[in-house]
C-alpha cells in the first residue's frame, strides 16, 4: 500500500505477487495488485482480477475500500453499489457497510434505492441524520422525476408527512432539519405553512446564516404578495444597517406596490405582523433623508443611504414623477457622493449606474467639476498636473473612467485622441512610483490609467490605423512587464493577438492565467476558437484536453461534492450541485470542445498514423447516434470578462448574445454533422461478393448509405441557415463575442467542397451497389464530380494565396483570413483523401475481377471503364495541387524568415525609447507564431500528400 501511495506501481505489483505466493487467497493483496495494474494501464487484467475478488463478496473492510478505490479510479462507481449489496446481505446490522452503501447510491444518483438505505440505517441505529437522508432522497426524486404532476403529488407529500411526523414527536434536532422542511413546503407551494414553520418555534434553529430567517421570511412575503409585511420587514431591516443594499430595493419595490395598490394602514390594529408600513413617497422621502443624516454620525463612512436616494429618484422618473418631492439635483448629488467615496475603486462603479440621470449636455460641465475637487498639483518636469498620493490618483481616476463611460473620448477626433493617450500613459508611468512597495501578485495603482489608453488605441484602429493595433500590444506588454498578475492586461493581448493571427503567444499567457475550474467553460472559448483556426494543431490539442479534463472530472467531482453535503446535512446544497452538473453536461462549450477535438484527431491521425476506421472505433463514434443536448444547450461563456467603460449604445448587448449563441449553435451543427459524416464513411467499405440488391439490405449495408444521406440533407439545412444567418452581416463590439469561423467556411468555398464530396460518396455506392455494366450514367457523373472538385479545390488554393504578414508605409499588417484559409484547405484535403479511399476501396476489386476475366478469356483488349482513367486522372490532379501547396507553403516560409522587423522605420513619434523594445518583441511574437503555423500546416500537408501516393487502384 505503501507503495502505491508514493507512485511506486510496479513495485506493489511485485509486493503483492510475493504475498499471494504464501497465502493465496488474500483478498487484500489481489486488489492492491490490481489498483498497481490499473495505474500502470493494463485495465483489463485490474478489472479480472477485481471481479475475481468482488465475486466472493468480500466482508473485510481492507479490501472493500480497496475495491472501491479501485472501481473509482476506473469510473465504474456502479460496482461499488453491488459491492456492498452483498456485504449489507451478510452483515445486515452494520451501520459502516449501511452508510457506504447509501453513498454509494449518491454517487450514481440511484434516489429510490438511497431512500430505502436511509431508513433500513434508521432502523438499525435510529438517528435523526439517517431519517433525513431519507426524506432528502425523496425529494431528489421528486427533483429528477420527468413528471411534475407526479412529484408534487407523491414524492414531496411522503416528505412532508415524514417531517411532520418527527415534529409531532418533538424530535427535530438539527438546523439542516428545519431548511429541509422549509425546503419542501416551498417546493409544494405552501408558502402559508413555511412562513409559520420560519416564525415559529423551529425557526430559532436557522442561526448559521445571518439573518437567515429575515431572509426566508422576505422570500416568502414576496411569494404570497403580501406587500405591507415586505416593507415594514424591509425597514425595519433598514434601521438596524442602514448600508444593505437589498432590503432598500426590497423597500422600494414595495413601496410602490402599496402605492398602486392604494393602499391604506387599519385605523384600529397594527400596519402588518411585521410592524410599522410606509405607503407614499414622502414616508420613503423622510425615510431615507433620516438615514443619510444618522450616517453622518457614523463611525464609518456607508454608502447605501446616498445611493438609495439617487435610486429613489431614477424610480419616480420612470414613473414620470420628476422633481416635486424636492429629492435635490441628482448632478449635485453625484458631485457630492463623489467627493465624499472618490477615492474609493468603488465609486466608479456605484455611479455608473445612475449616469442616466444626467442630461447628456451637462457631461463636460460635471467632469469639470468633478476635475476641479481633486488635489492634482504640476510639478517643473511634466505639462501636467499630477497627483501627489494614492487617494488624489484614484480620484483621478475614477473621472477618467467616467468619461470615457458618458462617451467624451468617443467623440474626439484622432489628434485629440492622441493627446489624450500620450497623457493617459505618463499619468500610468507616474502613478508606477506609488506601486514601488507592490507585491509581484498586486496591481499596480495605475494599471487602468494604462488599459483606458488601449481601448482609445483600439478605437483609433478600429477607424483604419493600422499603426494604432501594434501601439495596443506594445503598451499592453509594457504594462504587463510592471504588472505581471494583471488579469485585463493578458486578456485583452489574447484578444488582440488572436485579431491578428498570432496564436503562440496565447498558449503562454492563457497558462499564465492560472485558469481554475469552472473557468476552462466560461472562458476557455478564448483559447479553442483560435487554436485550430490559426494552425497551431499542437495547442489546438492541448486547449481541447485542458477543457475535456475538467468537464469529465465535473461528474466524478458532483457526486463527491454531493456526498460531503449528506455527510454535513447541507441538503438545500444538493439539487444546486445537482443543477451545476446539469449545466455544464449541456454546455455549449463542451459540446463544441469534444466535436472539435474528434474532427482535430481525426485530421492528424486518420489514415497517417492509423487508419479512419481505427480512429473513428476508438472514439466509439457512429453516424446515427448525437449525443448533444440541442435543445438545452446553455451558454456558459463570460462575455463581459474584459472591462471595458463603453457607453451603452457601443457596449455588448442582450441582443448581441442571442444571436451569438444563435451562430455558435449553427457552425456546431455543421461541424458535428462533419464530423458524423466522415464516421459513416467506413462503415460502407463492404466486401460482399454477390451484388444482389436483396443481399445488401439483409447486410444493414443499404441503411448505412439512408443514414449518410440523411445527414446529409441536415447539412444542407444547417448550411441554409447558416447562410440566412450571415445576410444580416452583424458586427459583434469589438471586444463582444468572437465570431465563429463559418463565415470563413463559406466564402473560401471549403463548404462547397466539403458538401459535393459527400454527393460523391453516395454516387460511388450506387456504382458498387449496380455494378460496372450498364452504369455509363453514373460513371460520367462521378467523372464530372471528380473534375468539378479538383476545380473547386484549385480555387480555395488560390484563395490562400497571398503574403501574411506585409511591411507597408512602415507599419505591419497582418492577414489572419489567408492563415484560415489554408487551415480550411488542409481539412477539406483530407475530407477528398478520405472519401477517396473509400472509392478506391470500390474500384480495386472490379479491377481485380476485370483482370481475371481477360485471363480467362486471353483477349488481349478488354475495354477498361471510363470511371478508372476518370479516377487516376483525379488522383494525379490532387497530387499535383497539394505539391504546389506544399511548394507555396515553403515560400511563405522563407518570406517570413527574411522579413526583418527590426529595420521598420516606426515613423510615430508617439513611441518612446522604452516602448521600442516592446514593440519589437511584439513584433517579433507575431512573426515567430506565424512561422509556426505556417510550419505545422506544413507538416500535416506533407504527410497527406503520402497518402496521396497511395492511391493507386
Amino acid at each position: 500500500a505503501d507503495y502505491l501511495d508514493n507512485g511506486n506501481n510496479k513495485m506493489a505489483i511485485q509486493q503483492a505477487d510475493k504475498l499471494l505466493k504464501k497465502h493465496k487467497d488474500l483478498h487484500c493483496a489481489k486488489v492492491l495488485k490490481a489498483i498497481g495494474l490499473q495505474r500502470t494501464g493494463k485495465q483489463d487484467e485490474a478489472y479480472a482480477l477485481a471481479q475475481e475478488v468482488a465475486a466472493l463478496e468480500p466482508t473485510d473492510d481492507n479490501s472493500l475500500q480497496a475495491l472501491t478505490i479501485l472501481y473509482r479510479e476506473m469510473h465504474r462507481p456502479e460496482l461499488v453499489t453491488k459491492l456492498y449489496e452483498a456485504a449489507v446481505k451478510k452483515v445486515p446490522n452494520s451501520e459502516e457497510y449501511h452508510s457506504h452503501l447509501f453513498m454509494a447510491y449518491a454517487r450514481v444518483g440511484e434516489y429510490k434505492k438511497m431512500q430505502q438505505a436511509g431508513m433500513a440505517l434508521y432502523k438499525i441505529v435510529p438517528k435523526n441524520p439517517y431519517y433525513f437522508w431519507s426524506v432528502m432522497s425523496l425529494i431528489m426524486q421528486s427533483i429528477s422525476a420527468q413528471d411534475e404532476n407526479l412529484s408534487k403529488t407523491m414524492f414531496l407529500p411522503l416528505a412532508e408527512r415524514m417531517v411532520e411526523k418527527m415534529v409531532k414527536e418533538d424530535k427535530i434536532e438539527a438546523e439542516a432539519e428545519v431548511e429541509l422542511y422549509y425546503m419542501i413546503l416551498e417546493r409544494l407551494e405552501k408558502y402559508k405553512e413555511a412562513l409559520d414553520v420560519v416564525r415559529g418555534k423551529l425557526g430559532e434553529k436557522l442561526t448559521s446564516e445571518l439573518q437567515s430567517r429575515e431572509n426566508k421570511c422576505m422570500a416568502m412575503y414576496k411569494k404570497l404578495c403580501r406587500w405591507p409585511e415586505c416593507n415594514a420587514l424591509s425597514r425595519r431591516l433598514l434601521l438596524k444597517n442602514s448600508d444593505d443594499w437589498q432590503f432598500y430595493i426590497t423597500y422600494f419595490d414595495s413601496l410602490f406596490q402599496l402605492i398602486d395598490e392604494s393602499w391604506t394602514p387599519p385605523a384600529e390594529d397594527e400596519h402588518s405582523s411585521e410592524g410599522e408600513v410606509h405607503c407614499s413617497v414622502e414616508q420613503a422621502v423622510k425615510f431615507i433623508e433620516e438615514r443619510i443624516t444618522e450616517e453622518s454620525k457614523s463611525s464609518r463612512p456607508l454608502r447605501g443611504p446616498y445611493l438609495a436616494k439617487l435610486e429613489l429618484i431614477r424610480r419616480l422618473r420612470c414613473r414620470g414623477c420628476n422633481d416635486e418631492y424636492k429629492l435635490g439635483d441628482p448632478e449635485e448629488l453625484m458631485f457630492q457622493y463623489f467627493k465624499k467615496f472618490g477615492d474609493k475603486p468603488c465609486c466608479f462603479t456605484d455611479l455608473k449606474v445612475f449616469v442616466d440621470l444626467l442630461p447628456s449636455s451637462q457631461y463636460t460641465k460635471f467632469i469639470s467639476q468633478l476635475l476641479e475637487v481633486i488635489p492634482l498639483s504640476a510639478t517643473a518636469e511634466s505639462e501636467i498636473a499630477l497627483p501627489a498620493d494614492i487617494k488624489a490618483l484614484q480620484q483621478h481616476l475614477c473621472v477618467v473612467q467616467l468619461s470615457r463611460l458618458l462617451g467624451i473620448y468617443h467623440a474626439m477626433d484622432k489628434k485629440q485622441k492622441l493627446t489624450v493617450i500620450r497623457e493617459l500613459m505618463l499619468r500610468y508611468r507616474h502613478g508606477l512610483e506609488f506601486g514601488k512597495s507592490c507585491l509581484k501578485t498586486e496591481l499596480q495603482f495605475s494599471d487602468y490609467y494604462c488599459l483606458l489608453a488601449v481601448h482609445l488605441l483600439l478605437d483609433l484602429w478600429l477607424e483604419g490605423e493600422e499603426m494604432a493595433v501594434w501601439q495596443c500590444l506594445t503598451l499592453l506588454e509594457e504594462g504587463l512587464s510592471r504588472s505581471p498578475s494583471n488579469a485585463q492586461f493578458k486578456l485583452l493581448l489574447i484578444r488582440i493577438y488572436c485579431r491578428l493571427g498570432a496564436f503562440e503567444p496565447v498558449a503562454e499567457l492563457y497558462s499564465s492565467l492560472d485558469a481554475k475550474h469552472i473557468q476552462h467553460d466560461t472562458i476557455g472559448y478564448l483559447l479553442t476558437r483560435y487554436a485550430e483556426a490559426l494552425g497551431h494543431y499542437a495547442a489546438a490539442s492541448q486547449s481541447c484536453n485542458f477543457a475535456l479534463r475538467f468537464f469529465h472530472s465535473n461528474q466524478k467531482d458532483t457526486s463527491e461534492y454531493i456526498i460531503q453535503a449528506y455527510k454535513y446535512g447541507a441538503f438545500e446544497k444538493i439539487p444546486e450541485f445537482i443543477a451545476f452538473r446539469n449545466r455544464l453536461n449541456s454546455s455549449l462549450h463542451f459540446a463544441q470542445v469534444r466535436t472539435e477535438r474528434m474532427l482535430l484527431d481525426l485530421l492528424l491521425e486518420a489514415n497517417i498514423s492509423t487508419s479512419l476506421e481505427e480512429s473513428i472505433k476508438s472514439m466509439s463514434l457512429s453516424p446515427e447516434e448525437d449525443d448533444i443536448p440541442w435543445k438545452d444547450l446553455r451558454d456558459n461563456r463570460d462575455l463581459t470578462v474584459l472591462f471595458n467603460w463603453d457607453p451603452k449604445d457601443r457596449d455588448i448587448s442582450e441582443e448581441h448574445r442571442k444571436l451569438s449563441l444563435e451562430e455558435e449553435t449553427m457552425w456546431l451543427r455543421i461541424r458535428s454533422l462533419t464530423l458524423r459524416l466522415v464516421s459513416g464513411l467506413p462503415t460502407l467499405s463492404h466486401t460482399i461478393q454477390p451484388k444482389n440488391s436483396e443481399k445488401t439490405a439483409e447486410n444493414g449495408v443499404s441503411s448505412k448509405i439512408d443514414a449518410i444521406r440523411s445527414l446529409l440533407q441536415q447539412l444542407e439545412a444547417a448550411v441554409d441557415s447558416g447562410k440566412k444567418f450571415l445576410e444580416q452581416k452583424i458586427q459583434y463590439p469589438v471586444l463582444g463575442p468572437p465570431p465563429t469561423r463559418m463565415a470563413g467556411f463559406f466564402s473560401n468555398g471549403s463548404c462547397e467542397c466539403q458538401t459535393s464530396l459527400f454527393y460523391l460518396v453516395s454516387d460511388i455506392y450506387e456504382l458498387d451497389t449496380n455494378g460496372l455494366e450498364d452504369s455509363a450514367e453514373i460513371q460520367e457523373r462521378i467523372g464530372n464530380s471528380f473534375k468539378s472538385l479538383v476545380e473547386r479545390l484549385t480555387d480555395l488554393f488560390n484563395k490562400c494565396k497571398g503574403d501574411l504578414i506585409e511591411v507597408r508605409d512602415g507599419t505591419l499588417k497582418t492577414h489572419p483570413n489567408l492563415l484560415e484559409n489554408l487551415v480550411f484547405f488542409v481539412e477539406t484535403i483530407s475530407i477528398t483523401l478520405w472519401v477517396s479511399s473509400y472509392c478506391d476501396s470500390v474500384l480495386r476489386p472490379f479491377k481485380s475481377n476485370l483482370q481475371k476475366k481477360k485471363k480467362k478469356k486471353k483477349e488481349s483488349s478488354v475495354a477498361m471503364p471510363p470511371v478508372f482513367t476518370h479516377f487516376l486522372d483525379y488522383v494525379t490532379e490532387l497530387q499535383t495541387l497539394t505539391s504546389n501547396v506544399i511548394d507555396h507553403i515553403k515560400g511563405l516560409e522563407i518570406i517570413l524568415t527574411a522579413l526583418k522587423l527590426e529595420e521598420l522605420s516606426l515613423k510615430d513619434t508617439l513611441l518612446l525609447q522604452e516602448e521600442k523594445k516592446f514593440t519589437k518583441t511584439v513584433q517579433g511574437k507575431v512573426q515567430s507564431s506565424y512561422h509556426h503555423s505556417v510550419q505545422e500546416i506544413g507538416e500535416l500537408l506533407k504527410k497527406r500528400l503520402d497518402t496521396i501516393k497511395k492511391l493507386k487502384i
